[in-house]
């Protein structure tokens, strides 16, 4: 498999000390480009920030195996999910994320592009990411791991191929 990752503008906020009071930050294009280019990223991409799958296995997992995807020559690991820039970062902040990148996909641009965009209105989500893992080269994806049942309005949450465990054990062995 050799794709290109799909170029979008992801809209996050970033801390501006010099902006004082309650609320220090402001808003940050990240380009496609910025978080892939030059880099190896492991991204995880899954339904939605707080629900129970997502922060009891999918973050955690990958955020304590953080210091073995590095060694591996991982230089980011990214977390992405249809959610806004608000969301993502109080649940990061709940979930104790020190070294995962939470990247929100809040107009879902990214994970229509990739094709995994899907409708999880029978949960009450919209439309939301199917979950999935990649490991990507300087913006070119070597390795998918998705989540079998892609369909709109799955019953169910299958998790068994885009965990963390898979991914290390895909990169110690390639």
């Amino acid at each position: 498999m050799t794709k290109q990752v799909p170029s979008t503008v992801f809209k996050t906020r970033v801390r501006n000390e010099a902006l004082g009071g309650p609320n220090p930050f402001e808003w940050k294009d990240l380009s496609t480009d910025d978080v892939f280019k030059d880099k190896n990223v492991v991204l995880f991409s899954l339904p939605g920030a707080f629900t129970p799958t997502c922060s009891t296995s999918h973050l955690p997992r990958y955020e304590e195996l953080y210091e073995e995807f590095k060694a591996e020559g991982v230089d980011a690991v990214v977390c992405l999910s249809v959610n806004d820039a608000f969301v993502m970062f109080q649940w990061g902040k709940a979930q104790g994320a020190e070294n995962v990148f939470l990247l929100p996909d809040g107009n879902a641009e990214f994970t229509r592009k990739m094709g995994m965009l899907v409708d999880k209105s029978n949960l009450g989500f919209g439309m939301r990411s199917w979950r999935y893992s990649m490991y990507v080269e300087n913006g070119e994806i070597k390795q998918m791991f998705v989540e079998d049942g892609y369909e709109d309005n799955c019953p169910t949450d299958p998790f068994e191929v885009s965990d963390a465990d898979t991914m290390l054990n895909y990169l110690k062995n390639r």
